[in-house]
């Protein structure tokens, strides 16, 4: 997810000379960025500093980092699951902490984050946060910290379950006798042109829905499986997102 980010906003005009990565296994993406520093010194008071790790190696590697506590350095965390006094611990008073929930999709310049601030996140840091996210995507922030555990079920967690449906529709078409090829574009067109349809439209998706199922025709019918209220999709979606939550929950403990 860091790299997903770093690609996006390299794409959108960062320097290389501008950013420092640390990971004892960086990728052959990172490696192959000229002008990048890795695993070298870090500058003293870097504007931001960007926590991508996984929960499990937070609390390994937080005592490095405690240095750039104080205030002159924004830390923006991308770690599922720890809350924002986990940080107000570890870098201590004064320092400005942003916790995000990302996505996937800011690669392309096409995310979703999340945010919610510390009490020591001023109006220009709130400013940088926003520039930062809005350049892969969209910006949200939350008055609610606790908010984030039900966002990492839904967009989080949620390009994954995207990905799942055009595997699933790919994996249809070829029971169906479709080439797998044909199957596979067919199933994502589908997504990505419906997609656009609900940026570009003012309706819901329930109308949109709506619109494209007459009664008693070939959409009608397939929505009669799909809607099915113990075994169909919107069942089936609650009972994942909250899977999603709830190890979010556990992982900040």
């Amino acid at each position: 997810m860091g790299q997903a980010m770093l690609e996006g906003w390299m794409a959108k005009g960062v320097k290389a000379h501008a950013i420092h990565v640390q990971d004892p296994q960086p990728s052959d993406w990172v490696l192959a960025q000229a002008g990048i520093s890795v695993n070298a010194p870090l500058p003293n008071s870097p504007a931001v500093l960007v926590i991508a790790v996984k929960p499990q190696m937070l609390a390994q590697v937080l005592p490095d980092l405690s240095d750039f506590g104080g205030g002159e350095t924004l830390v923006l965390t991308i770690v599922t699951g720890y809350p924002l006094s986990t940080y107000d611990a570890a870098f201590g008073t004064g320092t400005p902490v942003v916790r995000v929930m990302p996505n996937l999709p800011s690669a392309v310049g096409a995310g979703v984050s999340a945010y919610a601030c510390n009490t020591f996140v001023d109006d220009h840091r709130q400013h940088l946060t926003n520039a930062l996210l809005g350049a892969v995507g969209v910006a949200i922030p939350l008055a609610d910290e606790d908010q984030l555990h039900a966002v990492t079920g839904i967009s989080g967690s949620g390009p994954a379950y995207v990905f799942a449906m055009a595997e699933a529709m790919a994996e249809a078409g070829e029971a169906m006798g479709l080439p797998a090829e044909l199957a596979a574009t067919l199933a994502l067109y589908t997504i990505t042109g419906a997609s656009q349809m609900m940026r570009e439209s003012a309706a819901p998706p329930s109308d949109l829905r709506d619109a494209v199922t007459s009664k008693g025709g070939t959409t009608a019918q397939a929505l009669q499986v799909l809607m099915k209220p113990d075994t169909g999709l919107f069942n089936l979606m609650k009972k994942a997102s909250q899977a999603s939550r709830d190890r979010s929950l556990e992982l900040g403990e």
